[in-house]
């Protein structure tokens, strides 16, 4: 990290990686150009979950390279007297993969509901029946996680 002194400790950016409304996933496509989509994370442990519909660019390029890049951000603020923005940031990097396992899927929908839709939890179940033939989930085991903070006195 080349300003360390906004470096923040691991805690920090799980922090903002659990609060983060959402997140850009960053993979690499075939021909080597990037390709960055927002995604809706839940950090799980050492992993980081998130649905879509199971068929897509960055599926293709998660097959053809599972490495990738999630780029979370926290609570931000234009200061525009300094000219600069207040923010809080975390990125992950490590290898996704598709969760096959019926039960792993369930279990990770539940938790993105508990953190995106948390009053809505009686319709899991509803919801469920309804989307879970057309709905994949990816997990993204974490290799690192980094966080960083610019904040004004």
């Amino acid at each position: 990290m080349r300003r360390t002194d906004r470096e923040q400790s691991e805690a920090f950016a799980r922090a903002v990686l659990a609060k983060c409304q959402y997140a850009t996933l960053c993979t690499v496509n075939a021909d080597g150009t990037p390709y960055g989509v927002p995604v809706s994370p839940v950090a799980v442990g050492d992993a980081v979950y998130f649905h879509c519909a199971p068929e897509g660019q960055k599926l293709d390029n998660i097959a053809h390279n599972p490495h990738v890049c999630l780029v979370c951000v926290g609570a931000t603020r234009v200061v525009p007297e300094k000219y600069s923005t207040e923010y809080e940031s975390a990125i992950v990097t490590g290898a996704a993969t598709r969760v096959t396992d019926d039960a792993e899927r369930r279990t990770s929908l539940y938790q993105l509901c508990e953190k995106y839709a948390p009053e809505h939890l009686a319709q899991f179940d509803a919801a469920i029946a309804r989307s879970f033939h057309r709905t994949a989930v990816y997990k993204i085991a974490i290799r690192r996680i980094t966080g960083k903070q610019k904040k004004y006195p």
